[in-house]
């Protein structure tokens, strides 16, 4: 039997390989260091974060049939995450992320959600045939969207009624994508995760701290923002003031993925009742837990 989730993650699911060294690299390094291979993706590491934090979340994205694929869903089953409504095609291979990472943070990383990007609005069909929703019935609960999905998709979204009563929580997914998110900007039901690059690039304009970015994002006429800035103050900005709160100092051992553990945790913070104050807290401290190695 499906199991009844309590929020969607709709976008990224897909290999991460990383490549860590415990050292300071610059263009053309050639040092020791540690590859690993683990579930990833932007949907895929809110999920497994929010299961973390006692949540059940269903994965909405595509992923291939592939052995690579078949590996990857049962991983994400024996996590109990729910993927029932996962697109499967035989014809697209499974998405990867490579990124290499120094003891200066990251170093480069390439994105290839190209399957993700070609399944296109069949990822979403769970909301519409009635297995989650309908257009006259659209899903109610929790929505965490990536901008893996290409622009024309996210432009379809911001004017869906499949979306017009859920809790959007969106992430660009890399700076490179953040512009992408544009057409979601003013949804009246949206939160948006962004960091200090991705909020100038949506704004067109560099910012000099998460709060001046905040304000600029909604006098562009954002519902709500989370900016966050490394292990600088991250700022809540929303209609009724903005609440800014500096990060635990940390030392940093890994970067890729912070920004999903932040959202994830500021979700699960907010699902039990904790007040804007307190859930921004708790999504810091589990992303300062996240990058000095530590479990959420």
């Amino acid at each position: 039997m499906t199991q009844s989730p309590d929020i969607l993650c709709i976008g990224s699911v897909l290999w991460d390989v990383i490549g860590r060294a415990p050292v300071h690299m610059k263009f053309g390094a050639d040092v020791p260091g540690r590859i690993t291979r683990e579930p990833g993706g932007v949907a895929m590491n809110i999920a497994m974060t929010l299961m973390r934090f006692g949540m059940r979340p269903a994965l909405l994205s595509a992923v291939g049939t592939d052995e690579q694929g078949h590996e990857l869903i049962g991983v994400c089953r024996r996590l109990g995450l729910i993927t029932d409504h996962i697109y499967r095609s035989p014809d697209l291979p499974t998405d990867r992320y490579m990124a290499v990472e120094g003891a200066n943070g990251l170093i480069a990383a390439i994105a290839d959600a190209h399957s993700l990007e070609a399944a296109g609005d069949k990822i979403l069909t769970p909301l519409s045939d009635g297995t989650l929703g309908a257009d006259d019935a659209p899903y109610g609960g929790v929505i965490a969207l990536d901008g893996n999905l290409t622009q024309l998709l996210l432009a379809d979204i911001a004017q869906s009624p499949l979306f017009a009563a859920a809790d959007l929580r969106i992430a660009p997914a890399s700076p490179g994508k953040a512009e992408r998110l544009a057409p979601l900007l003013a949804h009246p039901r949206a939160t948006l995760y962004v960091n200090l690059e991705e909020a100038g690039l949506l704004c067109h304009t560099p910012f000099a701290s998460s709060a001046e970015a905040a304000a600029g994002l909604l006098a562009r006429g954002a519902t709500r923002v989370l900016v966050t800035n490394g292990g600088n103050s991250a700022t809540d900005g929303a209609p009724d003031g903005l609440l800014t709160r500096q990060p635990p100092q940390v030392m940093v051992t890994r970067v890729t993925g912070a920004g999903d553990t932040f959202m994830a945790a500021h979700i699960a913070a907010e699902t039990v009742g904790k007040d804007r104050g307190a859930a921004l807290a708790a999504a810091l401290d589990a992303a300062a837990a996240h990058v000095c190695g530590e479990s959420a």
